[in-house]
């Protein structure tokens, strides 16, 4: 399973609905791949999605996602004008501390 971040930004003056978590979970559909969605809002115009995706690699991992997402952004009119800014694994930090350094 991977988790990809996927970065909306709607254009200026435009803001994300008062209940954006809810569209966003209510508007994934089975055939979609997406294990679960966090939805965290950035700004009243900025927006990451974190998609919990099973795919065989990375790349098809990053590529759902860039497609589930423009399948969202037809689904949910209220995030119709919004464009993707970016989509990728995060990276995390070392889980258990440094690394030793020789």
């Amino acid at each position: 399973m991977y988790l990809v971040h996927a970065h909306l930004d709607l254009p200026e003056g435009d803001r994300l609905p008062p209940d954006v978590r809810e569209l966003v979970r209510t508007s994934l559909l089975p055939g979609d791949g997406v294990e679960h969605v966090a939805v965290h809002p950035r700004s009243p115009s900025r927006l990451t999605l974190g998609f919990y995706l099973l795919a065989d690699g990375l790349e098809e991992a990053e590529r759902r996602a860039v497609e589930v997402c423009g399948q969202l952004l037809g689904r949910v009119p209220q995030l119709a004008a919004a464009r993707l800014t970016g989509a990728g694994v995060p990276l995390m930090p070392v889980a258990f501390g440094a690394l030793p350094v020789d």
